[in-house]
């Protein structure tokens, strides 16, 4: 069963197929790859505004075909409760746009496990890793949470303070570090500093700030153990995110059954539904709660 991600109120999935996707983002429609569209596509599409070319080298470049597109612009998003978020996008030189849509329906999971907390008088810290730029620190800040935000690139940590910022959250509620994700996590729990949720969406392949090495087959159960260490003595979650192809989320249920206390783990994919009928598959999830 795929979860579908709801309440955008900017963005659209028009149709996926041929390896390719068409989306609206705001106003500015977009083509991008995607191996997951192996099928043909619905229909014929128009001209979009921007397309992604991907390089035989790595990496790719923007066809800019509309008249006037941004290089930014704000779209918005409907958090389950009445809040809403903003974020920044722009596209960037590795076909993202600065935003996973799909990410939404972990976004609301969390939200809601904040608030039931939050209800019952509990303060809540959350530990984001790989954090990106910060749709699930925002989501976790919106229903209430501290957040401490990790992430190794500083770009996208501006761009999470950014997004912070336009939604209108307080800064006296979220720490946004850049850092070796690993490294840090050692180093909280040598302070005693320790979380009530913590969430992760690791790459496949990445380097830390001062160039560390990071590859998900070889450092992920080592972190999931180091970060079971900050759990909260009335922890609430633990999830991993993934997008890793080759892995089936019962891999990275295994780890959390095998690391953390018996509780409840559960595992899934999300995705995104096309105005075309088809479900567009994005990532997996795993998820630990008490």
């Amino acid at each position: 069963m795929i979860h579908i991600a709801e309440g955008w109120r900017d963005y659209v999935l028009l149709d996926a197929g041929d390896g390719e996707k068409l989306e609206i983002w705001g106003k500015v429609k977009v083509v991008r790859p995607d191996p997951q569209a192996f099928w043909p596509r619905s229909y014929v599409w128009e001209k979009p505004d921007m397309r992604y070319h991907r390089s035989k080298a790595g990496g790719g470049t923007w066809e800019i075909l509309g008249k006037n597109v941004p290089q930014a612009w704000k779209i918005g998003y409907d958090l389950a409760g009445g809040e809403t978020l903003r974020f920044h996008v722009r596209p960037t030189g590795f076909k993202h746009m600065g935003l996973f849509p799909e990410q939404a329906v972990n976004w609301r999971w969390m939200a809601e496990k904040i608030r039931g907390a939050r209800a019952q008088g509990r303060p809540v810290k959350v530990l984001n890793l790989f954090a990106y730029t910060g749709g699930a620190t925002l989501a976790c800040l919106k229903a209430g949470a501290e957040v401490t935000h990790v992430d190794a690139a500083k770009g996208m940590n501006q761009q999470a303070r950014d997004n912070i910022a336009l939604s209108g959250l307080s800064a006296e509620r979220h720490r946004v570090l850049t850092d070796d994700v690993l490294k840090f996590v050692r180093r909280e729990a040598r302070r005693g500093n320790m979380y009530d949720g913590i969430i992760m969406d690791p790459p496949v392949f990445g380097r830390g700030p001062g160039g560390e090495m990071w590859k998900l087959e070889e450092k992920l159960f080592e972190l999931v153990k180091a970060c079971a260490l900050l759990l909260s003595p009335e922890p609430l979650f633990m999830q991993i995110n993934t997008y890793t192809a080759g892995f089936s989320p019962a891999a990275y249920g295994n780890i959390l059954n095998l690391i953390v206390p018996p509780r409840d783990v559960t595992v899934g994919e999300i995705g995104l539904a096309a105005e075309s009928g088809i479900v567009l598959p994005c990532g997996m999830y795993a998820r630990w709660e008490a």
